[in-house]
């Protein structure tokens, strides 16, 4: 194991990017060497003679174990590049964090995950939309992961929630700050049943530039990037930016060509986004992308419960509310059942919510 308390103290110094961290590691081997190094010695590991004595200077204010009591003071715990605890997909990006700094429950593996954008202004065809999307997505055994920041992301993380799954918080504060405030009680929920994430140390400001370096761990602790809904000039874009450099899936659902809140959205699909209209197309696509990584829940959904949800769809459309009524069964539960047995070929979708019977299928009908 890595000497983390280095890690964290370094992390500490401004100016220090991912990039010299690495050239840190590299040159020192054991970030203890550094921390203790000479200007000179880190002249050589790659700083400038600047950077050297900004790291002289501030370390003498830092001490790398009361760094660590603070944390654990908090209910924070960190993870450096090196150790085995760091996500192994946010390794592969071209500037992994050196330390992130965590708060929940479930850690932060998502080799599983998808991330969920969009505008902070969310209409309510956009909350409707990522609302029902995350709840089969949830249901099919994905982690949500999303910003925190209003709108979109408030909407994600509670839909996620709320079908009883997993989801992650990438915020652009230190781990002692909420922002926006009014998702303080929503980053507690998500504590109980994900976490929170962060690159910057306790403390640390908030700051405009913060939420343009956390997208590129939204996107990077992820294999695909889904945009529900936002503008041309949405931030959620410079997440999709991200996800792109990273060879990542990006997908993006489409919205009234009358809408500025789904110019964002529609353009991405002239670029080449793969439109979503149902969770069925992220889950193909993921599914192809992940490997035998991904595994949809079949056996929650054989048998009984198939029986239940198919003889609530006719082959007429039927909404999902009828079939949640008429099942009486949890939505949750409706919502990934329809999807799983849209992939398999049972039933379709015939409109926004409206689904019906495929003809001559049957349950365990093989297509």
């Amino acid at each position: 194991m890595t000497a983390l308390k280095y890690w964290v103290a370094l992390n500490r110094i401004s100016g220090l990017g991912p990039r010299k961290f690495e050239g840190l590691a590299t040159h020192f081997g054991d970030l203890g060497l550094a921390w203790g190094a000479r200007a000179s010695e880190l002249e050589a590991a790659g700083l400038s003679p600047e950077q050297a004595a900004q790291v002289v200077r501030e370390r003498s204010s830092i001490d790398p174990d009361d760094e660590m009591a603070r944390m654990e003071r908090a209910g924070v715990t960190a993870v450096a590049r090196p150790d085995a605890g760091y996500p192994v997909l946010l390794k592969e990006i071209y500037d992994p964090p050196p330390v992130l700094y965590l708060r929940g429950t479930h850690g932060l593996t998502s080799d599983n995950g998808l991330a969920v954008v969009g505008t902070r202004s969310a209409t309510p065809y956009g909350r409707e939309v990522t609302a029902r999307l995350v709840t089969e997505l949830v249901g099919a055994g994905l982690t949500i992961v999303s910003g925190l920041a209003k709108g979109i992301d408030g909407v994600a993380h509670r839909s996620a929630l709320d079908a009883g799954g997993r989801t992650l918080a990438v915020i652009g504060s230190g781990l002692d700050t909420i922002y926006p405030p009014e998702h303080r009680s929503l980053a507690d929920a998500i504590l109980d049943r994900g976490a929170l994430i962060t690159e910057f140390p306790l403390g640390h400001r908030i700051e405009p530039a913060n939420f343009v370096r956390r997208n590129r761990i939204l996107s990077g602790l992820t294999r695909g990037t889904l945009v529900t809904e936002a503008g041309i000039k949405s931030g959620a874009l410079i997440t999709v930016k991200f996800a792109l450099e990273q060879n990542r899936d990006v997908f993006a659902v489409p919205g009234s060509i009358l809408s500025s809140r789904s110019a964002g959205t529609n353009w991405l699909i002239q670029q080449g986004a793969r439109p979503v209209t149902s969770a069925a197309d992220v889950l193909e696509d993921l599914r192809l992308t992940t490997g035998s990584q991904f595994r949809l829940p079949v056996s929650e959904i054989e048998g009984g419960l198939d029986e239940a949800v198919l003889a609530s769809v006719s082959d007429e459309p039927v909404h999902i509310n009828d079939v949640i009524r008429t099942s009486g069964l949890p939505s949750a539960t409706v919502s990934a059942a329809l999807t799983m047995m849209e992939l398999r070929g049972l039933v379709r979708q015939a409109g926004p919510l409206h689904y019906s019977r495929v003809r001559g299928l049957g349950i365990g009908s093989n297509r």
